[in-house]
C-alpha cells in the first residue's frame, strides 16, 4: 500500500488486513517500527482527534512528526490553480507540498470541501491537485468527500462491540446550526456498505445524499451481500437497529447557498437524538464521529449513557492510524 486516500482503493480482503494489524499493534506494540521515519501532517482546517492520533501513532511506532497548519506559523497557501495571488497567501501548494514532502518518509493532508460547487467538491478537484504534486506515500486525513481514517476506524469500533455483519446500521442525519461537509457521512455509509451491512440512511426531506455517494455505497454493498436505502421514516429505520450512527450535514439541493440551507434546517431542531428514539431498539448502540453539540445534536442522556460508543470509537483512531503508517512505511 503506497497511499491511504479512499477505502474504496483497497479490497474488502485488504481493509480486513488492515484491522487484523490495528488489533495487533493494540496488543502488541511495535516501539522502534518506524524509527527514524518522519511524517509531516499538513493541516488546512481544525482537528483534535485526527491531528493527536497520527502523532501519537507515529510516536508509538518509534517515528516522529511535524505539523503544518497554513497560515499559522506558517506562510499562508494558495489552493487554487492558476489564481493571480494578490491576496493573503504567499505560498502556493504547487511549491509548498513539494518542498514539505522533501523533508518527510510520508505527507497527510487534510483540506475540507470549499462548500461551493457540489461537483467540485464531489471531483476530489482540490485534494487531487495536491496528491498529484508528490510521489511519497500520502494519506487522506479528511477531503471534501472522504475520511477514510475515520471509516477506518469506525469498522474497528463495530467489530469490538461485536456488531454483526449484516446487523443494521442506521446514519443519520442530525440538527446543526448549519450545513457541515458530507466527508464524513460519504466515508461512513461506505464503509458499513463494504462492511456487508443493512445500511439506512435515515435524513429529513430536503436532505437526501447526493446520488453519486448513494451509488457507490450501492455497488459496496452488492459486492459485500449488504443492502442501503434510505428514508425519512424514524420507527422505520431505527426498527431493530444495531446501530445508529449520528451525524450532521447540509442540504445537497442547498449546497452552497446557506440562506436557503438555514431555511430548510430552521424547523429540524427536532432531530436531535434522545432516548426516546430507542423504543424499538433497545440495544441500539449510539456513535459519533465527535465533535459533537450536545443537546443539539445528541442529547446529554444519550451521549453519557450506556448505549454511547463515542469514546471507544474515539479511541479507535489511534490503533487504525498505526496500522495505516505501519503498513505505508515499514521498511
Amino acid at each position: 500500500m503506497k497511499r491511504f486516500l479512499d477505502l474504496a482503493d483497497l479490497t474488502r480482503e485488504e481493509v480486513l488486513g488492515l484491522l487484523e494489524l490495528a488489533r495487533r499493534l493494540e496488543r502488541h506494540g511495535e516501539p522502534h517500527a518506524l524509527a527514524g521515519k518522519l511524517l509531516g501532517l499538513v493541516f488546512f482546517n481544525p482537528s483534535l482527534r485526527t491531528l493527536a492520533s497520527f502523532q501519537a501513532a507515529m510516536a508509538r511506532l518509534g517515528g516522529h512528526s511535524l505539523v503544518i497548519n497554513p497560515g499559522q506559523g506558517s506562510w499562508q497557501m494558495e489552493t487554487r490553480p492558476g489564481v493571480v495571488m494578490d491576496g493573503a497567501a504567499a505560498e502556493h501548494v504547487r511549491e509548498g507540498i513539494p518542498v514539505l514532502a522533501s523533508y518527510c518518509d510520508a505527507l497527510g493532508i487534510r483540506l475540507f470541501a470549499e462548500g461551493r460547487e457540489l461537483a467540485t467538491d464531489l471531483a476530489e478537484s482540490a485534494f487531487s491537485a495536491m496528491a498529484a504534486l508528490t510521489d511519497k506515500p500520502l494519506v487522506n486525513l479528511e477531503s471534501a468527500m472522504n475520511h477514510p481514517c475515520q471509516a477506518l476506524a469506525d469498522w474497528k469500533t463495530l467489530d469490538d462491540l461485536a456488531v454483526p455483519r449484516a446487523g443494521r446500521f442506521v446514519l443519520s442525519w442530525a440538527w446543526h446550526p448549519r450545513a457541515l461537509p458530507l466527508a464524513v457521512p460519504a466515508a461512513v455509509l461506505h464503509m458499513a456498505a463494504l462492511r456487508g451491512m443493512e445500511v439506512i440512511v435515515l435524513r429529513p426531506e430536503g436532505f437526501a445524499l447526493p446520488e453519486p455517494i448513494m451509488e457507490r455505497a450501492r455497488r459496496a454493498a452488492a459486492a459485500s451481500g449488504g443492502s442501503v436505502s434510505e428514508t425519512s421514516d424514524r420507527a422505520q429505520a431505527l426498527s431493530g437497529a444495531q446501530v445508529l450512527y449520528v451525524k450532521e450535514w447540509g442540504a445537497t439541493d442547498s449546497y452552497g447557498d446557506p440562506a436557503a440551507d438555514a431555511r430548510l434546517r430552521s424547523a429540524l431542531r427536532g432531530w436531535c437524538v434522545r432516548e426516546d428514539w430507542f423504543g424499538a431498539a433497545p440495544d441500539c448502540r449510539v456513535l459519533h464521529c465527535l465533535p459533537v453539540r450536545r443537546n443539539s445534536a445528541i442529547a446529554d442522556e444519550v451521549l453519557d449513557g450506556a448505549r454511547s460508543a463515542v469514546q471507544r470509537q474515539a479511541y479507535n483512531r489511534l490503533p487504525a492510524q498505526m496500522a495505516v503508517l505501519h503498513q505505508l512505511l515499514r521498511s
